[in-house]
């Protein structure tokens, strides 16, 4: 009896990271138009760093543009704040910030994880009950690694472990070959927010890179943001 054929993977979504917040009132006037310009599965709130009460008093003034477009809402760090501001989960960066916020967000809330430098630190993040993985994001110095490299980390990943994984899209080519490398997010940031056209018009060209970067993709792999 032939096999049946793996169904085929879903494009992949736009995870969007906020530029650092300080003053939300801009953002919460624009993101509603922003976030209906594509599909965005999610939102990452960058906060400059405050007092508790008043980087909670920020998440709360931006949920309801994020949550009312039904995207999750995940805060940058943070992980103490997520429940009190009601946000739907945290992104951390690296295997110790992860397994110190898992006993506060688990399990009802989104557990992601950035700054895994090697497959090893990959796959303690996803043993370790990590919603996600990023890869591709810049360190606290800049950097981070070429295209290639990280096409070639998202395509391993998705070809033998079953949490989504998010490729870091600094550009549009970036995030149409993420999308063919197999990532089940791409997760974008100042390129949409530095387009001299605006962020929706960017937003928009971003799914389409995505789209574009899937139809050539001949994978078969599924993966949602958990909610």
């Amino acid at each position: 009896m032939a096999a049946k054929p793996a169904p085929p993977r879903p494009a992949p979504r736009l995870y969007l990271a906020t530029p650092v917040v300080d003053d939300p009132a801009p953002l919460v006037a624009s993101l509603p138009g922003v976030l209906a310009a594509a599909d965005v599965a999610a939102v990452l709130l960058r906060l400059r760093p405050a007092d508790p009460r008043g980087m909670i008093s920020r998440i709360k003034a931006l949920a309801p543009a994020v949550q009312d477009s039904g995207a999750a809402l995940l805060i940058d760090g943070h992980a103490d704040l997520v429940a009190r501001a009601g946000a739907d989960g945290a992104h951390l960066t690296g295997i110790d910030a992860l397994q110190d916020a898992l006993p506060t967000l688990k399990p009802d809330r989104i557990a992601g994880v950035g700054g895994l430098t090697t497959r090893h630190d990959s796959m303690a993040a996803g043993e370790a009950g990590a919603d996600y993985m990023l890869f591709g994001e810049p360190d606290a110095r800049g950097q981070r690694p070429s295209a290639d490299a990280i096409a070639e980390r998202l395509q391993w990943w998705a070809e033998l472990f079953e949490p989504p994984c998010v490729g870091f899209a600094a550009t549009f080519d970036e995030a149409m070959e993420f999308a063919t490398a197999g990532a089940d997010f791409v997760l974008v940031g100042e390129l949409i927010w530095d387009d001299s056209r605006g962020p929706a018009a960017a937003l928009a060209d971003a799914q389409q890179a995505i789209r574009q970067g899937h139809a050539m993709s001949g994978t078969s792999r599924s993966g949602m943001m958990p909610a």
